[in-house]
């Protein structure tokens, strides 16, 4: 039964995959066929697969429509004021043209750190485009070391919420967590991002131009350095309230507050607001441009969230399927160090469900009863190991993966060789240097 759901998980990712690239299916057909091919095979009683379809669809834009749609206005005023240019021409003065690889992989690591990956890549995109338009490199090379930074602090770094998990569940030390994870992180970011960006820049040369933001500047002057970094950086700053604030000796209604004004809506609407006054109002652009500027860029979003919602439906579907259940129980009848058991038990479960915080929360889980009776098992490590798992292989039932290929302006082949392949680095990267950090300590 276990080899039979794999076997129908194969086809149903091979007809998105068949779908998109050469029957030519919008991205969200192809997820919906591929979802409802997977459940009526796998044996879902009919009454439960359109439920569990729309719990995918619903747990997933639930999470990130308003994330995207912030996130999307807050770059195209970027854009258009020309404050991305800004940034951008200060990171060009400081850095120098063959060192922005490196400023990217910085500016993703820190940004990564208090924010969620969807939310980081919204921020830093508009930078991204305008770099890239500033100086005329290959995006790749300049945005896959952004997604490094972010994706591996995501996967590894508390206080990320499927590391968070995983440190309660095998009751682990969040502080040492966070040291060794840092230690870790970091050099394996180098590696998939700069390292491997000039490697691939040249041999993927993306033709299209990303969907939802297009650098053309409608101010009539632009703004300044500084103000233009406040806005970048603003509902960063807002979300590290968030984690700040516990260790504050603030009342609870304070504290509520902060935590309020630190979840990502609200920090991103914030900064929305401070971007139409500092970059649109005071840059000579009226009422009615800032109206027209923020249709005009929500208006490609609609083919994102329909394909984001898909890939929901999807890893729902796969997860009701008991697909990542049959992977574990594979899994765990395997005798091997607990270490290699949880990075191979949440990899699995990454490629059947997409999800990295479903697979890491969910692999804790299977590991941390096979550890519970066992001594001299570092468990801070145990939950980095489970982290780097967490990374491996995402493909077409991931979120990310469409978001990455929507925003860079990819193709689905070029998708997979970039950031599928990326991914995969960060993921067997920051699992080698675990084992090599767990013979020292």
């Amino acid at each position: 039964m276990n080899l039979y759901l794999l076997g129908i998980t194969v086809i149903a990712i091979i007809i998105v995959i068949l779908g998109v690239s050469w029957w030519k299916w919008h991205a969200f057909i192809s997820l919906s066929v591929a979802s409802l091919f997977l459940a009526v095979f796998s044996g879902l009683p009919m009454d439960k697969i359109v439920g569990g379809y729309e719990t995918g669809v619903g747990s997933v834009l639930g999470h990130l429509v308003g994330i995207l749609a912030l996130g999307t206005i807050l770059g195209k005023m970027m854009s258009d004021s020309g404050a991305g240019m800004q940034v951008a021409d200060f990171f060009i003065r400081k850095f120098g043209v063959k060192k922005l690889p490196w400023a990217m992989l910085l500016a993703g690591f820190i940004i990564g750190i208090p924010v969620f990956f969807e939310v980081g890549l919204v921020i830093l995109l508009p930078l991204v485009i305008s770099i890239r338009k500033s100086t005329k490199q290959n995006i790749l090379l300049i945005g896959i070391p952004v997604l490094a930074g972010l994706s591996i602090v995501h996967g590894l770094v508390p206080p990320h919420p499927g590391a968070m998990t995983a440190i309660g569940i095998y009751g682990a030390n969040m502080g040492h967590v966070l040291l060794y994870s840092l230690i870790i992180a970091f050099p394996t970011a180098i590696i998939a991002g700069p390292i491997f960006s000039r490697w691939i820049h040249k041999r993927v040369i993306p033709v299209g131009e990303p969907e939802l933001i297009r650098v053309e500047t409608k101010a009539n002057q632009l703004p300044s350095t500084g103000i233009s970094f406040f806005i970048i950086l603003l509902p960063v700053l807002l979300m590290v309230l968030t984690v700040i604030a516990p260790y504050l000796s603030l009342s609870e209604y304070t504290e509520n507050i902060f935590l309020f004004i630190g979840s990502p809506i609200i920090a991103l609407l914030i900064a929305c607001f401070a971007a139409y006054f500092f970059l649109g109002y005071r840059q000579g652009m009226d009422k009615t441009l800032i109206k027209k500027l923020t249709e005009e860029c929500l208006l490609p979003l609609a083919s994102i969230i329909l394909i984001i919602g898909a890939g929901g439906g999807f890893k729902q579907i796969l997860i009701d399927s008991g697909v990542g259940t049959a992977i574990a129980t594979m899994s765990e009848q395997i005798s091997l160090s607990p270490i290699v058991l949880a990075f191979l038990v949440a990899g699995l479960i990454r490629i059947a469900t997409g999800s990295a915080t479903v697979a890491l929360t969910t692999a804790a889980g299977i590991v941390s009863p096979v550890v519970a009776h066992m001594s001299g098992v570092n468990l801070e490590l145990l939950v980095i190991a489970t982290g780097a798992g967490s990374l491996m292989f995402s493909h077409v039932n991931d979120a990310g993966f469409w978001l990455v290929k929507e925003y860079m302006g990819l193709t689905v082949k070029e998708t997979f060789k970039t950031w599928t392949v990326m991914e995969t680095i960060l993921s067997f990267v920051a699992f080698g240097l675990t084992l090599i950090l767990d013979i020292f300590i």
